[in-house]
């Protein structure tokens, strides 16, 4: 079956997010929700969640899950607060407790944290089969930009998250914690496996000064002319590429706060006895 398909593109965080929708029962999934944050200030606003949300009202919709395609380092999740105004069930891979195990010791955070993934309403296995509506989904392990990247297969379009970007950028860089330049690769030619014509919904477009923003391209047009990683790129070449580019590459201004909350599954830090939620900066660590 064919789903409905509307993009959000954030022009600050250049996060594209998505409503994946099933026409014949009104049910949808959120996709790599957005909550706005000003790093000079603190603040957080719901401007980027509230078009998501005003888009499913307007569409009479139903929200059955809110999925994380990983826990993002250039942005904070929306997902509580598209929960909170539309229900549904938060998810992200299973692997997301390597993730929260790293960042737990980075950031010492509070003994209450548990690893375990308990944060998130479920867990995603490879290849576990799920339905939005009448529309099935398969969710699938791609590894490498980091250890816990999920892809999600619904109908004859996946959301491939921070692995490949529009053909004319490339792919993702696989330097944080738990990121592997050759796991990349081989997620990726995972990816490029499926049928030529299905389409490819990505995460995040840096686009050059030619083009607006893109986000849809296709498995043919990947591995026709994307320039890291097209038909006739082996995989050593590719990892020399990627290491080579990675240590050229500055750290996401929003990953200390992002990654701090969104392994909580978007939720933010438990306030102190202020009332007030604090965020850590890992001096001379990072």
């Amino acid at each position: 079956m064919t789903a409905h398909i509307q993009a959000f593109f954030d022009p600050k965080t250049y996060t594209v997010s998505y409503v994946v929708a099933d026409p014949a029962t009104s049910r949808a999934a959120v996709i790599d929700p957005v909550l706005d944050f000003d790093f000079k200030s603190g603040r957080t606003t719901t401007d980027s969640a509230d078009r998501v949300l005003d888009f499913i009202r307007q569409q009479g919709l139903q929200v059955d899950w809110i999925i994380e395609t990983h826990a993002h380092a250039d942005h904070i999740s929306g997902a509580r607060h598209i929960q909170k105004q539309a229900g549904g069930r938060i998810a992200i891979g299973a692997h997301i407790r390597d993730v929260q195990a790293v960042f737990k010791k980075l950031f010492n955070l509070e003994r209450s944290f548990l690893p375990d993934g308990s944060q998130f309403d479920h867990l995603f296995a490879d290849g576990e089969v799920f339905c939005i509506g009448n529309l099935e989904a398969k969710a699938l392990l791609v590894p490498g930009h980091t250890p816990a990247d999920m892809a999600y297969l619904i109908g004859d379009a996946v959301f491939v998250g921070d692995t490949l970007f529009m053909p004319d950028v490339g792919t993702a860089r696989a330097d944080f914690p738990g990121g592997d330049a050759r796991q990349l690769y081989q997620s990726i030619r995972r990816l490029l496996d499926l049928p030529s014509q299905t389409a490819i919904y990505v995460c995040h477009d840096y686009p050059p000064a030619s083009r607006q923003a893109q986000w849809k391209t296709t498995v043919g047009e990947q591995r026709a002319s994307n320039i890291h990683v097209r038909d006739g790129i082996g995989e050593d070449e590719f990892v020399r590429m990627r290491k080579a580019r990675d240590a050229t590459l500055e750290v996401p201004t929003l990953i200390l706060p992002s990654i701090q909350i969104n392994v909580r599954g978007g939720q933010m830090p438990p306030p102190d006895d202020n009332g007030v939620s604090y965020l850590r900066i890992p001096v001379n660590a990072v």
